[in-house]
Parts: C-alpha cells; structure tokens; sequence
C-alpha cells in the first residue's frame, strides 16, 4: 500500500498564510549577500508577500491579471509569484536567458501586464521589445544600478513596490484575507511555457489542485518532510524548481536556500549541504566531469584508491541499501571513510537523503557512479502539463535505465504505439489562448504525453519521444535518446545528436566537454587556444573515436554509430540551437549542419 501525505484541501497562497500562523519564528527561506545567510521567517514570508500584493493592486493588476518574472532565482522571484497570488492574480516565469525576442514573445502572448526584473539587463530586453507590448504598463526592477535615466512613469524600484504595498495595507488591511476567502482549488495559479524545442513555446496553466496534488505526489513519494532543506537554482520558471522551491515547501513547511548566483552554486551547495536535491542531467554530468578533472589532476595513490573503490563498489551500486549483504555493507563502509565521504562533501550532497534526476534522459553510468559514491540518486518523469513529477524511483527500487511507479496521486496506462497516458489531479488545465492543442494533449480525459514507454512488473522506462523514434533505411526502429544518453556517459563528451532517420546506419554530431577535454589535452601535453584549435586536433579525435567505440560496446548492433563529425562551436541558444532548458532543437540541427550531416553519408 503506497503512503500518502496528507495537507490541508487549501490553495498555495491560503497555505503561506497558514505556516505563518503556525509557525511564525521558523525559517522558511534564506538567501546569500555578500556572502551573509539572510533568513526569512515564516510570519515575514507572508508578511512581505501580503505587501507585494497590495503594491501590485495599487498598480492596476486585477484579480485574474498576468504577472511577469523575469530574473534569476531569488527571495524577491518567489514574493512577486506569492504577492501577485495573494492578490488573485496568475503569475507567468520568463528565462533569464532569453534574447528579447522570446522574451517579447511570452510577455506578448500571456498578455502580461506588468514585468518584473532582475537587473537593468533584463529591463534593457523589455524596453527593446515595448512596442510589441500594448498590454504592458510596468516594469519593476529588483536591482536598481544603472537605472536613474530610465523613465519613472514605467520603470518602479522592487523595494519602492513593496513600501506602497505596506503604506496601502494599512489603509486597506483586508484586501489579502478577501481574495484569498475567494480563492478556490480550481482557479489558475501559475503559467509555465514549455520549452519550444518543437515550436513556439505554449502556456501551459497550472490550477492551485494541481500545485497540491504534486506537493502530495512529491512530499509521499520521495519522503519528503518539514526538516528537508533545499537549494534553489534551477530556473523559477521551470515546472521541475517549482515542485521543489514552491510547491512542497509552501505545503511541508521545510526551508528553502537561495545563494548567490548561477556562477556560485557548487560553493552554495557545500554550504547549504541540503537534504534533499534535483539536478537535470546536464548538472550530474558537470559534477561527473569535475570529480574526474580532480582525480586527473590528484594523480599517483589518490587515483588510483579511486580507481579501487570505484571497482569494489561499482558492482552492487544499484542495489538499495537495505538490501545488500553484510559484505557489501562493509566493502561501501570502509571506500566511504577513505575516499567517498570527500567527494560528497566536493559535491555538497554528504547530508542528502534523496537525489533526483529528472526533466531530460540521463546516460545510465551517470546515475551508476553516483550511487556507487552514495549519492542516494533516483530517476523522475515528469512534464510542464503534469505539474512536476508523474512517475519515479523510490529508494527501495533502483531498477537501471527506469523511472520507476506512477506517483501516489495519478494514473498511468499505455496508450497506442506504447504513449504513456496519464490522469490525476496533477494534469494541467490546459494551454492559453490554444484549445486545439488543449484537446489535441487531453483526450477522454487522458493527457497523452508523447513519450514512448515499456513497462516490468510496475516499473516504466522511457523509450524515446514518439515523434523522435527513428527508422531506419532497413525498417529498423531506433531510439535516439538511447543511444545518445550511451555515448554522454563519456566525461569527453557534452552533447550527442544521433542521425539515422531513412539512412543505411547511424551517425552522430559530437560536441565534446571542453573543460574535461581540454584537461585532458594539458595532461597529453597537447597545445591549443581555443575551443576550435583544440577540436580540430587529430589526437582528441582519436579520444571521441575510443569513446564512442565503448558507447558500441553497450547498444546493439543496429544503434552502434559507424560515423561522427565533431562540431567545431558549442550549441548555443542564441542561434537557435538548444532551448533555454538545453534542450536539442533537432529540426533547427538537422537544417544548420545539414551539409555535414550529408558529408557522414558520402564514400569515406
């Protein structure tokens, strides 16, 4: 019988005023300046969020208006999301990353009415844009350096929002507690655009059910509780660091961190040390890639007592812990006193009691090395239009390449050519302003999610996307992923996007790891100046070459790539080549690099 947590049947802002009550002196956030760990009560949460509130009233936005967020993560991300609830209104998150134009594009398209930004950077991209805005009224600014000139009729401080809000609370202190008596389950609380990896990104509309219904999905299935602590920093604008920076906190009460900045977040992560963590793959690869540039650069014994305890732990690393034999137990205890205990604390995970990996495959000797270390690591699936997380791995089951049950709180069924069909209460509602493709995703009360599946004794594993399943020249069907997330296990290698749709065998475009490579190249004394010179070296070549034939070794013979071309740039999303999530845009790829793919087909 599956545990489930149990919270109050109350909306996400009716629940921030509840932790106030309850518990006023506990810390609910803190946030690092000038390298000071700021806290911020719970009464003061909502405190400053009943203030953001009245400002943004004060301001014109109504009950139902669009809120804007346009920032890096911060305390001042989640009071604008928190404010503009608590006055009735839907909050809509826009990448920090994002050039002006796809900035413009979902102001414009969630009919936003004010924005607020971090910096005079993220003003400078609105103000590009204006004229494409009819809707837009005012831009709040979080950090006010640069911004004297700019016209105050428009431009607001974010601490000059906050000020009026508390001036006009005074004059009108019910206006908080009369919304959220209004507010109900149903109404929309959240907007989230899917990455556009196809496409024009949708706004995908979140209710304050679905917002619960993940908490609950979230706090039963991975045990979360109240004395969890977590490290904000994946975009605020993204389903997944919602689930773990708003929803179940807000519900559980447990303590959210926000450090310094993007560039500061290994050394946040030892500080914080959280009991709880989630990082993309692109994240665990990273942390990959340095444990091996620190192993290289160790050199003599350490590495090689690495290289030992890796081989002595590696067999029985995907085997629960309370599962394995007392020889195990013991092989584990004595490599962690000599040797893992200090890559967790390189890593900052020493006190988590759960890892998770989700948002995008991950390559399989990912996930296997970092449990062999004792990262408690396990794999999610999840999706904008699910809220967060729809299936995943418990501790007790790390059955490798699966994403384990369906969540406590939904359904799952597999639909025709194997699509993962689900249910529930964490559904979303539906796209804005796009009933076609609302109906086109929610059939027979079923959300087709457009993700092959397979299925073994409970446990799921994701195939491919159903549009990406390619066949080749032969009839024989491939997954991609598959055989992308194979060949990233590689320290060397970054990014993988496999060609074989209609062609005699399967070829890749490889964009190497440059910081690990380049390491690399320093250790072979081999010379280069940049990420071009070191690429067209016909040594590192040979190195992707070795690396890919042990990528063959693992698929099977009608996946193994017979041909790759090393990218001579990173992908960038400037040019149109990765989403803001680092997601593949295989269509733009394939047109691109289409002469070079064309040159992995001709006679060698």
């Amino acid at each position: 019988m599956k545990m489930t947590t149990q919270f109050p049947e109350l909306t996400l802002p009716q629940m921030l005023r509840q932790q106030a009550d309850t518990h006023p002196k506990r810390t609910a956030v803190r946030q690092k300046d000038f390298g000071i760990w700021r806290p911020c009560s719970w009464a003061e949460y909502f405190d400053r969020a009943c203030d953001v509130a009245n400002g943004l009233r004060l301001m014109g936005l109504e009950e139902g208006g669009h809120l804007a967020i346009l920032s890096e993560n911060r305390i001042e991300w989640v009071l604008a999301q928190l404010g503009a609830a608590c006055a009735g209104a839907v909050s809509v998150g826009v990448y920090s990353t994002s050039p002006a134009p796809e900035v413009a594009y979902v102001l414009e398209h969630s009919d936003s009415q004010i924005v607020i930004c971090e910096d005079q950077e993220q003003v400078d991209k609105v103000l590009e844009v204006r004229a494409r805005l009819p809707k837009l009224a005012r831009i709040v600014v979080m950090e006010t350096k640069g911004l004297r000139s700019y016209p105050g009729d428009l431009v607001m401080a974010f601490a000059e929002l906050e000020k009026s809000g508390r001036e006009h609370r005074k004059l009108n202190p019910g206006l908080v507690h009369d919304v959220l008596a209004r507010q109900r389950l149903d109404d929309i609380a959240l907007m989230v655009y899917t990455s556009g990896s196809t496409g024009k990104p949708k706004g995908a509309m979140l209710s304050y059910r679905n917002l619960r219904a993940q908490a609950i999905a979230i706090s039963s299935h991975l045990g979360l509780t109240l004395r969890d602590s977590h490290l904000s920093y994946l975009p605020l604008c993204h389903v997944a660091e919602q689930m773990t920076t708003v929803m179940a906190p807000i519900y559980l009460g447990s303590q959210i961190n926000f450090g310094e900045s993007l560039r500061t977040v290994q050394e946040d992560l030892r500080e914080v040390a959280p009991s709880s963590f989630l990082g993309v793959p692109r994240i665990w690869e990273k942390m990959h890639s340095a444990i091996h540039i620190g192993m290289i650069e160790a050199g003599g014994y350490r590495k090689a007592l690495y290289d030992r305890a890796i081989a002595a732990c590696e067999p029985f690393a995907n085997v629960p812990r309370n599962k394995r034999s007392l020889r195990q137990r013991a092989t584990f205890g004595f490599w962690y006193l000599l040797i893992f205990r200090a890559l967790q604390n390189y890593v900052g995970l020493r006190r988590a009691h759960i890892a998770m990996t989700g948002a995008a495959p991950i390559s399989p000797r990912i996930v296997a090395f970092f449990r062999t270390i004792g990262i408690p690591l396990v794999e999610v699936y999840g999706a904008t239009e699910t809220s967060g997380i729809a299936l995943g791995q418990r501790l007790s089951r790390l059955d490798p390449g699966a994403v384990g049950e369906v969540i406590v709180n939904a359904e799952a069924k597999i639909g025709e050519s194997g699509e993962l069909l689900l249910r529930g209460e964490t559904v979303f509602v539906g796209y804005y302003k796009d009933e076609a493709a609302t109906r086109a995703s929610i059939r027979d009360g079923w959300l087709h999610t457009g993700d092959v599946v397979e299925q073994t004794d409970g446990q799921y594993r994701i195939v491919d996307r159903l549009k990406d399943i390619m066949i080749t020249a032969g009839g024989k069907n491939l997954s991609p992923s598959e055989i992308e997330n194979t060949v990233k296990g590689s320290p060397y290698i970054k990014e993988c996007i496999v060609i074989g749709e209609r062609r005699k065998y399967v070829s890749a475009l490889i964009q190497i790891d440059f910081e690990t490579v380049g390491k690399w190249a320093e250790e072979n004394r081999i010379a280069y100046t940049n990420f071009r010179n070191l690429v067209e070296n016909a040594m590192v070549n040979d190195l992707i070459d070795q690396e890919i034939a042990e990528a063959n070794a693992r698929l099977a013979q009608v996946s193994h790539i017979r041909r790759f071309l090393l990218l001579t740039k990173e992908l960038d999303h400037d040019d149109g080549e990765v989403t803001a999530t680092m997601k593949v845009r295989r269509s733009s790829i394939q047109t691109r690099y289409a002469a070079e793919i064309e040159s992995l087909y001709k006679p060698a």
